[in-house]
């Protein structure tokens, strides 16, 4: 498929799932297949634990993670003992989940491997920072139900999104929100002389003034700026272009900007996709008015994948879905059980 040489432009690529069982194992198995065919060098992990033959939700069986041969894996001590292939250690870290220190091995042949990695995003960008120094071009985070902060830029350069019937087998609720979802990590970037301005800001909540003075709101959330004490933040509001959210963008602050009479004038600006926690209704209305939400920092979105099956049994038609999807979202989706894609 196509994606596979789009992946490999990359130094780091998170795989997730719009929810669970929309399969982003079997992509990573995919995936991994391919390159393994390809001169690179492929270091792999987790966040959470993946590469179970059980669903212990679900209890249904799961695809189990085919590590190949010259592949660097970093798992938990635990599931590094139960590997099903011959492997050399070249690093334990000093960091410990609640499954043991993490371990980085080298396949020395193909085989099955339960993945453990780290459990906070600050220490996969450390089993990355390890791999590059390791040698490996590429290194794939396999995500966790709910955990589309891999995605974010800070960690990952490129990500796949997962989707399918697993989420709903009812064709219109699985196009709209997957179709919400991409239009989120598709927001556009800041312009190129307001990420110079913003850039190094580590925290807090910031204006750029019309006449371009960058000013710091002295206030400890995004809450703060409905306390009626706050009023004057407001006000002032009405003379920024600009409003730089380092946190969470929720669904209160931007249903309460929707409303506001300087909202077409005002740009809010977010670190990344990761950093909105908003409902589509009220990101819909918010565009509807004339809003404007941009990123410091964009994600790749290389491809979006379908698992047309749902843990229940029920198949939608993958042709069919795959073509509506295409269209909503204007990026191939693929199929990777089906080879006429």
């Amino acid at each position: 498929m196509p994606f596979i040489s789009k992946i490999l432009e990359y130094k780091s690529l998170s795989i997730v799932g719009l929810d669970k069982n929309t399969g982003k194992t079997v992509t990573l198995n995919y995936i991994l297949k391919e390159l393994s065919k390809r001169d690179v060098i492929v270091g792999i992990t987790s966040i959470g634990i993946d590469g179970e033959g059980l669903d212990q939700v679900t209890k249904t069986a799961k695809p189990e993670i085919i590590i190949y041969k010259d592949m660097y894996f970093t798992t938990s001590e635990k599931h590094y003992k139960s590997k099903q292939l011959v492997a050399e250690i070249y690093d334990v870290s000093s960091y410990s989940t609640a499954l043991g220190r993490l371990v980085t091995g080298l396949a020395k042949n193909t085989g099955k491997v339960l993945l453990s990695g780290p459990a906070n995003t600050s220490n996969l960008v450390k089993v990355i920072e390890n791999n590059a120094k390791l040698g490996c071009n590429l290194t794939i985070i396999d995500g966790a139900l709910s955990r589309m902060s891999l995605a974010s830029p800070s960690i990952t350069q490129a990500t796949i999104l997962a989707t399918g019937a697993a989420y709903s087998i009812n064709l219109n609720k699985l196009v709209r929100r997957t179709k919400f979802i991409c239009n989120l990590i598709k927001i556009e970037r800041v312009d190129i002389a307001t990420f110079n301005i913003l850039k190094k800001i580590g925290t807090g909540i910031w204006i750029i003034n019309k006449n371009e003075s960058l000013e710091k709101l002295n206030i400890n959330s995004v809450f703060a700026l409905f306390l009626s004490q706050n009023k004057s933040y407001l006000d002032k509001l009405k003379n920024a272009n600009v409003l730089f959210i380092s946190g969470v963008l929720n669904d209160k602050l931007l249903e309460f900007l929707r409303i506001q009479e300087y909202i077409k004038e005002l740009i809010i600006v977010v670190k990344d996709f990761t950093k909105i926690f908003v409902s589509e209704k009220v990101y819909k209305s918010f565009n509807n008015v004339g809003g404007k939400l941009r990123v410091l920092y964009n994600t790749k979105l290389i491809a979006v994948t379908f698992n047309p099956t749902s843990p229940e049994g029920y198949t939608m038609d993958s042709k069919k879905t795959r073509k509506v999807l295409s269209e909503n979202i204007n990026l191939p989706v693929y199929d990777v059980k089906d080879i006429d894609v």
